[in-house]
């Protein structure tokens, strides 16, 4: 069966640039230590999964729908514009994108959507006729993890595919439950507010017990606990929000057929792409 890989570049783009041990310069003393962390770590990542089908998607900039649901939706990020060269990972993003053109692999800015968006779209559309790796750290993919869908999360040897297993293992609930665990949660990478008094064990055994957030509302009297009956009531608009906010379907057009995707990694190396792109 066929392998696509799905890679979250703003994802990847950050945990390289800020995980790199220093601010590294080349010989004409530009910082490329975005570039040659992300490069490396989409080569290792392409070892590891070995690919037919390859992507890398980058958030564009505009408006996001997810604002208009909830302002406070990502209002904890750092305005980027206020970054200096030095500390904005964006700074590099030109050398990426010079990089991925000389591997020659397809990448875009999402235009209408967030990333998140079509990369669901991708694994949705697709992930009946073919395995489907999504490398990326935000949680929101776990909610489409089935037998043919899985993240990876990359860390060198610490790297860890999740799949079925690891999230009934980790959450005590399967994929489709994800989002309701997550919008009773909250999530504070994405300032996303969840109830109040409810932390993963008291969420995964109300899933576990009433299986959606839809049924927990509706029998919020049958729930024991005084306290946790009273946050889902209290706030069951809230819950409502975050569903939407954290959904993710295949409402997003892809930006390329999947024909247009087909890669074979040839062992080229880190240094000779950022050589051959003029940076070393």
């Amino acid at each position: 069966m066929d392998k696509f890989l799905i890679v979250d570049g703003h994802n990847l783009l950050f945990q390289m640039f800020y995980g790199m041990p220093s601010r590294i310069t080349n010989k004409d003393g530009k910082a490329i230590q975005g570039t040659l962390g992300f490069v490396g770590a989409l080569l290792k990542i392409i070892r590891m999964t070995e690919p037919s089908h390859l992507i890398v998607l980058f958030d564009g900039e505009h408006e996001n729908d997810r604002t208009n649901l909830d302002p406070q939706y990502k209002a904890n990020r750092s305005d980027d514009l206020r970054m200096s060269e030095e500390n904005n990972p964006f700074s590099q993003l030109p050398d990426i994108y010079d990089a991925l053109d000389f591997l020659g692999i397809k990448h875009i800015e999402a235009s209408e959507f967030e990333a998140d968006d079509v990369i669901a779209s991708y694994s949705l559309s697709y992930g009946k006729d073919m395995k489907i790796i999504i490398s990326s750290f935000d949680s929101d993919f776990f909610q489409l993890i089935d037998d043919n869908i899985s993240v990876l999360r990359y860390r060198g040897d610490k790297t860890v595919l999740c799949d079925l297993e690891y999230i009934q293992n980790k959450y005590g609930i399967v994929p489709k439950q994800y989002v309701d665990f997550k919008s009773l949660t909250g999530d504070n990478a994405d300032n996303i507010k969840g109830a109040d008094k409810i932390g993963p064990k008291t969420a995964s055994q109300l899933l576990c017990e009433f299986g959606t957030i839809d049924n927990i509302i509706e029998n919020a009297e049958k729930i024991k606990k005084p306290s946790i009956q009273d946050s889902i009531v209290r706030n069951v608009e809230r819950l409502k929000t975050n569903q939407k906010l954290i959904h993710l379907d295949n409402k997003a057009k892809p930006p390329f057929y999947i024909d247009e995707l087909f890669y074979s990694y040839n062992g080229i190396t880190t240094n000779h792409v950022l050589s051959g792109i003029g940076i070393k």
